[in-house]
């Protein structure tokens, strides 16, 4: 059956942002009233809503805006900051990018007797239950596929060097090419070590070049760090993790991680915990017949309270 649970706490959050999109809201505060792991947050909301915390945010704003510029007379700036746009500009980007007319043209159209209503109407009809993108989204069988192929595993603490990629979450190999000569300079092989990628940023919410990931690779307990100056040490946290074994092509990976977030975890026993998702690289897609990527894809869980 499915869990409802997921659908209150993101309804919670829906509320508070209708009753509060006047100001600015940060995701922080969202991820707080969710009572999600605000690492976690963003990935859940898109997965459930279907538009990410800040898009749905930019909808509510708009839709007031619009209605602010066809009932009143109030001017673009005193409408601009009614709404919670930070300044008139950002408001007439974002304005233009989502109708494709600026605030000034929308107002002038609706005096000439635009159908621009219509289109308002259309847009409020899809914002007063943005629920119903989860509703009509479930997936019987896919959630049968998840419970066949997830397993729960605990794993211990990492030891590990690593090395940051930020760009392209398709441009990885840069950071593994050279991870993975030091690791041969090294002495550390794939049958003694594990190598495991670590994706920082929510490519929904963070800038494509903009985005963090870590190549890493295990490390003995007595390993030496001493003169390692192209690599950085950390240690990877312990505990539990939900196990779904990828092979496909990278592309796929992201509609993986949504899938997991949007059917998989409302339907578990699970909440997604405070830790970083940990991707342990099984294979080199180089190497494949199909350029396909096996990852073992451990999405960090707590029991729900």
């Amino acid at each position: 059956m499915e869990n409802e649970d997921y659908i209150k706490r993101i309804g919670k959050v829906i509320q508070f942002i209708e009753e509060n999109c006047f100001r600015p809201i940060s995701l922080e505060e969202l991820a707080s009233i969710s009572s999600f792991s605000k690492y976690h947050f963003s990935r859940i909301f898109s997965s459930i809503v279907g538009l990410t915390p800040i898009a749905f945010v930019n909808q509510k704003r708009l839709h007031k805006a619009a209605v602010y510029l066809i009932e009143t007379k109030k001017t673009i700036l005193e409408i601009a900051s009614l709404c919670g746009f930070e300044s008139v500009s950002n408001f007439n980007a974002i304005f233009k990018r989502h109708f494709n007319k600026t605030p000034s043209e929308v107002r002038k159209e609706f005096k000439e007797n635009s159908n621009f209503p219509l289109q308002l109407s259309k847009i409020q009809a899809e914002l007063s239950n943005p629920l119903i993108y989860y509703r009509s989204n479930k997936n019987d069988f896919l959630r049968r596929v998840w419970k066949m192929n997830i397993s729960i595993k605990e794993l211990p603490e990492y030891k590990v060097a690593y090395i940051r990629h930020i760009g392209s979450y398709l441009d990885t190999h840069h950071a593994w090419s050279k991870l993975g000569k030091w690791a041969e300079q090294n002495k550390l092989f794939s049958t003694d070590q594990y190598f495991i990628g670590i994706s920082l940023d929510d490519p929904t919410m963070t800038d494509e070049f903009a985005c963090r990931y870590d190549a890493c690779v295990t490390i003995p307990i007595d390993f030496n760090k001493n003169d390692q100056s192209e690599v950085l040490f950390k240690q990877l946290p312990g505990g539990l993790y939900a196990l779904y074994p990828f092979y496909d092509t990278i592309d796929k990976f992201a509609i993986t991680y949504q899938s997991l977030y949007g059917q998989w975890l409302p339907n578990s026993e699970y909440d997604a915990d405070d830790r970083p998702c940990l991707e342990f690289c099984m294979n080199n897609p180089m190497n494949d017949p199909e350029g396909r990527c096996k990852v073992d894809l451990y999405i960090p869980i707590k029991k729900r309270i």
